[in-house]
């Protein structure tokens, strides 16, 4: 009888990847929009273009995000602006990290290092 392959953990998300994601989860955006939720939700001071645009290409290959194609007349107002959605993949990979972050904080609630408020 052939052995089970141990199912693989995910690896941890990078923070930007995952803030990436989590924008994404309410609908299409373009990169810009991308940039200042992700400034706006805390924890980047500034997000340097070049390093924002490589992690979205590194995103596409992983098959994390996908650029999307359809857009509405108020949306294709620039041309060259690129818009991005979820995958499947990226969705199943948000919630899993989102899974890791809450037992680690389960964790750190129970070990006294957090109390429920804080």
């Amino acid at each position: 009888m052939p052995r089970r392959q141990p199912e693989s953990t995910p690896q941890p998300l990078k923070p930007l990847v995952f803030q990436v994601l989590l924008a994404l989860v309410e609908g299409e955006r373009h990169g810009w929009g991308l940039v200042r939720e992700v400034q706006q939700r805390g924890g980047f001071d500034q997000i340097m273009p070049g390093n924002f645009y490589r992690t979205l290409r590194a995103m596409l290959a992983d098959g994390l995000i996908e650029e999307a194609t359809l857009r509405t007349p108020v949306e294709a107002d620039d041309e060259r602006r690129r818009y991005f959605r979820l995958t499947p993949a990226g969705e199943q990979a948000a919630a899993a990290e989102a899974r890791r972050l809450e037992a680690l904080v389960l964790e750190s609630r129970t070990k006294k290092l957090l109390t429920k408020r804080g």
